[in-house]
């Protein structure tokens, strides 16, 4: 997602990452090593806006990162780079939009390979003198990449934990079965009974030749919270805290749920059990004022499944109960993390920065996963949260910023907060100036893009889509945040059309060549 300002062209970039602007030093002192803060960097895969202090949905509880962002500044209109996990991680690490690093999508080659010169960000750290750490999803190059990019990495199954991934894959017998309105396998836990998957019952609406998991299934396992790898990354990135490195830290921790499947140990289900679940605002009519291409992209099952499957099988609610349950587990285990943190040495005088990769619909526009230009696709939490021994330095804590940003500035923020060089020329901008006073003006619109041709433009109160057709969607998202009402065809909004588009670069909507 890449940073525009509509009134003006700034160098705030360059300066930010030439002054530094460190807590309680003097501007343009950089500080000594044994000063430097150290990083909590907390990614959580396919998490909306469905937590407790984004209001997204009137159910979710998550009082954990409620806690965390009370201790920094909430950014309440973040947007990621690409809604999809390869091009909006490689965005995030490499600090470059995907049309400048040629990772534009889930099938794109892995930032590593197109950019080998490309410093990452733990890499930067490391160059600066921090001892780096990783765990869990935080690029989608795999493990063999994360390690490279850490100097210490621990990994184990998060996607389809409790199970191994050998374990969901259907045998030869079973692979048949996978087609049909009833597909079903049978897998084991540690010489339990065996279970029988898709928990939901529901049939593949993508590669159902495959021999592959389901991944669009939901519903709770009787597994202890251990038996699940988001907790397992938790426990060892708190062990980490509990050891002294000699140098400051950089630990970089990547849940995997709320991403499908959607299973969660029973008792966070059971949170939910005896009341009605909300479903997401929906309107049968909303596809009707979008053209041919933007009704391709909301019905395609391309990240998750179709809602017409869903709603054919009476799973809807049970989808939504799923999605909350999860997140309240992950929610659970970032309780725990900063429960560590805190009880470290490195609790005083450690930057804690938590992120989204991109959103997630559940039935919205009748669409399921992510891939979309819309709000619930490419809006993301973001919280970024100074050191505690820092905090009198800030004093606009725990307040919400509802300026446009985007999860391109995590680097040039980072590397500002820690005085780190940085190598490349980077797309986005520094987040401190918004730390000490997130009502700061600033004109700004930050892009998506989603595929070459495609992008999807954000600021203050307007969001536009321009699909590599040429059509376009222009939504006043401050009248209508569910984006029901196509504005394009208006002709008191042209003069605004005409302006969005100025603002598109060139790169982003050509046609991607071999």
């Amino acid at each position: 997602m890449r940073t525009i300002n509509m009134n003006r062209k700034t160098a705030v970039l360059g300066l930010c990452l030439l002054i530094p602007f460190w807590g309680g030093l003097a501007l343009g002192e950089a500080p000594r090593e044994s000063d430097r803060p150290n990083v909590l960097f907390i990614a959580v895969d396919d998490l909306n806006d469905w937590v407790g202090c984004l209001g997204g949905h009137p159910q979710a509880q998550t009082p954990h990162i409620d806690r965390l962002v009370e201790r920094g500044v909430l950014f309440t209109n973040a947007h990621c780079a690409s809604p999809a996990c390869n091009p909006s991680r490689a965005a995030v690490f490499s600090g470059i939009m995907p049309w400048r690093s040629g990772v534009w999508s889930n099938k794109s080659k892995k930032v590593p390979q197109h950019h080998p010169d490309f410093q990452l960000l733990p890499r930067a750290f490391h160059a600066a003198g921090y001892h780096t750490l990783g765990t869990g999803k935080l690029t989608h190059s795999g493990a063999a990449a994360n390690r490279k990019m850490f100097d210490e990495h621990f990994d184990v199954e998060q996607r389809w934990s409790p199970f191994t991934r050998d374990a969901v894959a259907y045998t030869e017998e079973e692979l048949p079965s996978k087609g049909t309105d009833h597909p079903r396998h049978r897998v084991v836990v540690d010489h339990s009974d065996p279970i029988t998957l898709p928990l939901n019952g529901m049939p593949s609406d993508r590669n159902p030749d495959k021999a592959g998991g389901e991944s669009f299934d939901w519903g709770p396992l009787d597994v202890p919270d251990s038996a699940m790898g988001d907790t397992q990354i938790t426990t060892w990135a708190i062990e980490q805290l509990s050891k002294s490195h000699g140098k400051p830290i950089f630990l970089g921790v990547g849940f995997y749920r709320p991403h499908i499947p959607l299973w969660a140990p029973k008792p966070y289900f059971d949170r939910f059990a005896g009341q009605p679940i909300q479903l997401p605002p929906y309107r049968n009519s909303d596809l009707d004022d979008l053209g041919t291409t933007g009704r391709r992209w909301a019905l395609e099952a391309d990240t998750a499944g179709l809602h017409c499957t869903v709603v054919r099988h009476g799973q809807w609610e049970e989808a939504v109960k799923a999605y909350l349950a999860c997140t309240t587990f992950v929610d659970a285990q970032i309780g725990r993390l900063l429960d560590g943190l805190d009880r470290s040495e490195y609790g005083d005088n450690t930057v804690i920065v938590l992120w989204s990769d991109h959103g997630w619909h559940l039935g919205e526009k009748q669409h399921w996963g992510k891939w979309t230009g819309w709000e619930r696709s490419t809006r993301v939490l973001l919280a970024v949260v100074p050191p505690k021994k820092m905090a009198a330095n800030y004093k606009r804590l725990g307040q919400t910023c509802d300026r446009p940003v985007g999860l391109i500035d995590l680097y040039p923020t980072l590397a500002q907060l820690c005085d780190v060089s940085v190598r490349q020329t980077l797309d986005g901008e520094s987040l401190v100036p918004l730390l000490h006073d997130p009502e700061l003006s600033t004109n700004r619109v930050v892009l998506t893009s989603f595929n070459p041709g495609n992008v999807s433009l954000r600021s203050d109160r307007w969001r536009y889509i321009r699909y590599d057709d040429a059509s376009e969607e222009l939504y006043d998202m401050a009248n209508d945040p569910n984006e029901w009402t196509n504005l394009a065809g208006a002709s008191e909004h042209q003069s605004m059309l005409k302006t969005f588009r100025s603002q598109i670069p060139r790169a982003a909507i050509q046609r991607e060549t071999k």
